[in-house]
């Protein structure tokens, strides 16, 4: 009888447990530099990484930027019967938003539309949604239907459909974006995607957690509702978060050979999977590029010999007293026109985004329970 009540309370445990794939896939950049067109592209369409995180670029909603080296994202589905999308899982914003077959945009017309005549639980509202993104915006109205998301079903859940998209979305491979930050930061108070898989009881524990691959299409993964322990090694590090919009934390340093090169004195950094690269105090980021050996181009871009990378030096990431190193191997990135770091400037701005060329490197738990970032070296 024992055992029978062991094997049921593991079964409903796993039962609890989704994983979604992720795909690891071309980036715009990748695909711009196919058709020719990246730097007329960059220079018409400037990165700013802190558009997202920064107010005063919003219309009154949050804001979102564009990041042309994402490459992570899984697919889900929306309405009855399911349409599907792919979508990018952004720890970073906190509305679930696709194109609608109302959108006239360019963005629209290469990516999978919702076309809610043809599903029958979904349910329109008057309020509309404006997403800020660096090179435009995304403009549209709220619905509710049921969304799916690795095998969990969510009813009633509220969500973004765009009539219009920033023309840079054209060359993004995602159709759209789910966020996994807080309700605090969602545009027009819509109550994210995560936050009704608890409160509906689809999930075993109040967090998700996050593997992303460095070496193939497959392997990376967002897994809601529990941790996959064949994926890390060693101990889980729990950071408190020091504020719950996005997955704020305390950084007390970067540091390289020992010295320390950025965030003296301490800083606050984000832990972000929808930013593809490290982002800080162009200062800081021009000191670390310095120090291993990279020269920064007019786009500020950190350019290094590809002979070098096995010996450059690893910076580490002192958060909350415990020290993350990352290796020269894992924030440059090689492609056919050759080798860059994946650190990048964001002007005077004092806090840091530590995006996938930090999370590749880590098993990355998000935990709503106690409302912590637990970070573990990935297998």
């Amino acid at each position: 009888m024992k055992l029978a009540i062991v094997l049921f309370s593991l079964l409903a445990l796993s039962e609890c447990l989704h994983k979604v794939p992720l795909i690891k896939g071309k980036t715009a950049r990748m695909i711009l530099k196919e058709k020719g067109l990246w730097e007329d592209f960059r220079k018409k369409y400037p990165y700013n990484p802190m558009v997202k995180f920064d107010p005063r670029f919003a219309v009154s909603a949050e804001s979102l930027t564009n990041d042309a080296d994402l490459e992570y994202y899984g697919v889900i589905s929306i309405g009855t019967p399911p349409q599907s999308f792919t979508v990018m899982f952004d720890s970073g914003s906190s509305n679930l938003w696709v194109p609608s077959t109302y959108c006239n945009s360019q963005a629209c017309t290469n990516h999978n539309t919702f076309n809610p005549q043809d599903s029958s639980t979904f349910q329109s509202t008057s309020q509309s949604v404006s997403v800020q993104y660096g090179t435009g915006s995304m403009t549209g109205f709220l619905g509710y239907d049921t969304v799916q998301v690795g095998g969990i079903t969510i009813s009633n859940q509220i969500f973004g459909l765009s009539e219009s998209e920033g023309s840079y979305m054209y060359y993004l491979v995602p159709d759209g974006i789910l966020g996994l930050a807080f309700p605090s930061i969602s545009s027009s108070s819509a109550t994210p995607v995560f936050d009704n898989m608890m409160s509906q009881g689809l999930v075993s524990e109040d967090l998700f957690s996050v593997y992303l691959s460095s070496d193939s299409e497959s392997g990376s993964f967002v897994l809601f509702g529990g941790i996959d322990s064949s994926y890390y090694t060693g101990n889980i590090y729990w950071i408190p978060l020091s504020a719950e919009t996005y997955w704020e934390i305390n950084m007390d340093s970067v540091t390289i050979n020992g010295t320390v090169v950025g965030c003296s004195g301490g800083c606050q950094a984000i832990v972000d999977t929808g930013t593809s690269h490290i982002i800080g105090p162009t200062s800081d980021i021009d000191n670390i590029n310095q120090w291993v050996g990279a020269t920064v181009d007019q786009n500020g871009d950190g350019i290094v010999s590809c002979s070098n990378v096995q010996s450059m030096p690893d910076v580490t990431f002192t958060l909350n007293g415990y020290t993350f190193t990352i290796p020269g191997s894992s924030y440059v990135t090689e492609s056919s026109d050759g080798c860059t770091t994946g650190f990048t400037g964001s002007g005077s701005t004092e806090f840091w985004i530590l995006g996938d060329v930090f999370i590749r490197e880590f098993y990355v738990i998000f935990n709503r329970g106690n409302n912590s970032v637990g970070l573990a070296v990935a297998a």
